[in-house]
């Protein structure tokens, strides 16, 4: 790996000197910056500061078939520093240990003239979802901060009926949702009909311990599950289920397994969308996800509900989104959350963003939340012991955002 991150480097300093390369270079970033605050905000569960994080790379061609991307990252906050008397103002050199590589990969496509295989450093997943996503978060200032990565081999085979991807290799800064080292991973998706389709997922951690209840060291643990997507053009509705395993043996489950179900609809008329969901997981399922719902809750927890209580969670959402302008995209969505046994009173919560979409590459955003919470104790980490009474009274939310594609 290091070996290719050199390369890709020199490639990237070498590249003006070759003007057919030259031709097949795109470069390609975003830049995020959020701002946010809350009140009645004991215990920093939430953040209160500016944030900004860089994506900035290249991906160039560099014979036919063989694409090499190269992605470096920054992230940092509005605090005003330029330095100290000792040793002077910020330089370069400052932030060399503060640009990390993102993504360092080679790809080649139509290889046997049906597979493309990714080697290298590479982002993974999609960003909803709940279960399996290594890549940049956006919208969330409680979770904001450099975007995770595998080095991995991937290998894909695509046609219009199905689409089949495997891969291997290592988490290069651990989720914290599986700790993992080693990962082996296959999704198959397949086309059913124009309007129905299926996928079927399993990935394996190797050697992690926060999947078992009682503590002990895995040799295997990981989730499998399977999703169902029906999406004509008036409307969505998809359900997942989705299981933890682990032990000495590949697929064995212990005594208090994890296990996950989702469930979400959409009805589309004309500028509006009604959108639900539902979400019940116990409090030991663990995966490496990102979903977040809401502008409070779900940005705390970072993409792993199940430690919203010692009992797990089982949240219910209605929503909105509607387009009365150009540009514009309003949303309006309740939540409720509790544990999943329900055995406490549910937290409620209320949100309310704005999209304004500047041009194809430019978007500005907006939040206001507001949260009742109820009597459910949370679980673990990355929520404080003190979370109850820091947030015995209610906390609104606001947040703002710009977000720039090139």
């Amino acid at each position: 790996m290091k070996k290719l991150l050199g390369l890709l480097v020199v490639l990237a300093v070498a590249l003006p000197a070759s003007a057919d390369v030259l031709k097949n270079v795109e470069i390609k970033g975003e830049i995020e910056t959020i701002t946010s605050d809350v009140n009645h905000n004991g215990a920093a569960v939430y953040n209160q500061a500016v944030n900004n994080r860089v994506l900035a790379g290249l991906s160039a061609e560099l014979v036919e078939d063989v694409t090499a991307n190269l992605t470096f990252q920054h992230v940092s906050a509005w605090n005003g520093d330029m330095g100290n008397a000792a040793f002077g103002p910020n330089s370069v050199q400052t932030y060399e240990n503060e640009v990390l590589v993102s993504e360092a990969n080679v790809v080649l496509s139509n290889l046997f003239d049906r597979f493309e295989l990714t080697v290298g450093r590479q982002f993974y997943g999609d960003e909803d979802s709940a279960v399996m996503y290594v890549g940049p978060n956006h919208y969330n200032a409680e979770n904001f901060a450099y975007a995770q990565s595998l080095d991995a081999a991937k290998l894909t085979y695509g046609d219009d009926a199905k689409t089949l991807t495997i891969i291997a290799g290592k988490v290069t800064e651990l989720p914290m949702k599986a700790r993992g080292t080693d990962l082996l991973g296959a999704d198959f998706r397949l086309n059913l009909t124009d309007e129905m389709k299926l996928q079927a997922y399993l990935y394996d951690f190797r050697e992690i311990s926060t999947l078992n209840p009682v503590g002990d060291v895995d040799e295997n643990a990981g989730f499998y599950g399977a999703k169902l997507t029906f999406n004509p053009e008036a409307f969505l509705v998809s359900a997942e289920y989705a299981r933890n395993f682990g032990g000495s043996q590949f697929l064995r489950e212990h005594a208090d397994t994890g296990y996950m179900v989702k469930v979400d609809g959409k009805v589309n008329v004309e500028e509006f969308a009604v959108r639900g969901a539902f979400l019940y997981e116990n409090a030991t399922f663990a995966a490496s996800g990102n979903y977040t719902p809401g502008l409070l809750i779900g940005h705390v927890f970072g993409g792993d509900m199940a430690q919203y209580s010692v009992d797990g969670v089982r949240m219910f959402n209605v929503g909105v989104d509607f387009n009365p302008f150009e540009k514009w995209t309003f949303a309006l969505d309740a939540y409720s959350f509790q544990g999943r046994t329900g055995r406490h009173s549910a937290t409620f919560e209320f949100d309310g963003t704005a999209k304004y979409q500047h041009n194809e590459y430019v978007q500005l955003f907006a939040g206001l939340g507001y949260a009742k919470y109820g009597t459910d104790v949370p679980a673990m980490a990355p929520v404080p012991v003190t979370y109850k009474d820091a947030l015995a009274k209610d906390n609104f939310k606001w947040q703002l955002g710009m977000l720039i594609n090139f």
